[in-house]
């Protein structure tokens, strides 16, 4: 720990002799640029000390790289401006649908053409399609071919039949409170008291996949894991 102290010390040092470069010894600049709190007792500020050894920072949304620039990290954007950037933590539609599903990009294609991969807005030719009763016959098989994929390869890795016909339900992202799994959960636990309660009803069969990792050390989401197994 000692060495920690030591190493993050003097990078600290060399950050605040390049800050005083440009705010001369402005204590309270000094004071917001620093990563180490000087404030009762001495403890390194993680975030500051990330930003100090990183080329770029930015948010994983145009609205999260604003919120940092203007609020939570204002001090160093108007230090180091050029480090702040934007980088959308995502993909283009177009290339998600090309890789995830080349049956209905192939359908498009033989529609209206293959420059829409290019120019998005393309797509929007295939209003001219939707009321044609063959064209949705043709999206909805390549739908069920899909699900019948996806059936298959469940089956093949874990074992688990399910119905490829049913309506897929599928939830897959990290898993935290504000993501919604929980909610999720307790709307299966719903449908499924529903059916035990009325076994006649006329329910769509539905099958619920819920995927995601959390960290261990956040206690909530591995709640929320354990709930979604039991």
């Amino acid at each position: 720990q000692w060495y920690q102290r030591r190493v993050h010390g003097h990078i600290n040092h060399l950050h605040m002799e390049q800050v005083r470069t440009k705010y001369g010894d402005d204590g309270e600049k000094l004071r917001q640029l620093s990563c180490i709190e000087e404030e009762g007792e001495k403890r390194v500020n993680m975030a500051h000390l990330a930003i100090i050894g990183s080329h770029a920072v930015n948010g994983v949304a145009f609205i999260h790289s604003e919120l940092i620039k203007k609020h939570l990290f204002r001090p160093f954007y108007e230090y180091w401006p050029e480090k702040f950037q934007n980088k959308t933590n995502g993909i283009t539609p177009r290339r998600w649908l090309l890789l995830c599903n080349p049956m209905l990009a192939d359908l498009i294609s033989e529609k209206i053409g293959d420059d829409w991969p290019v120019h998005l807005d393309e797509l929007a030719k295939l209003k001219e399609w939707a009321a044609d009763p063959r064209f949705q016959d043709e999206v909805m098989k390549v739908k069920q071919n899909n699900k019948n994929k996806l059936a298959e390869y469940l089956k093949e890795a874990t074992g688990i039949d399910i119905n490829p016909c049913s309506l897929f339900d599928i939830q897959v992202k990290r898993i935290h409170e504000y993501k919604r799994q929980l909610l999720n959960i307790l709307h299966v636990i719903t449908l499924y008291n529903r059916i035990k309660k009325n076994p006649n009803a006329p329910f769509t069969p539905r099958t619920v996949m819920i995927g995601g990792k959390a960290a261990l050390v956040l206690h909530g989401p591995s709640e929320i894991i354990q709930v979604r197994y039991n």
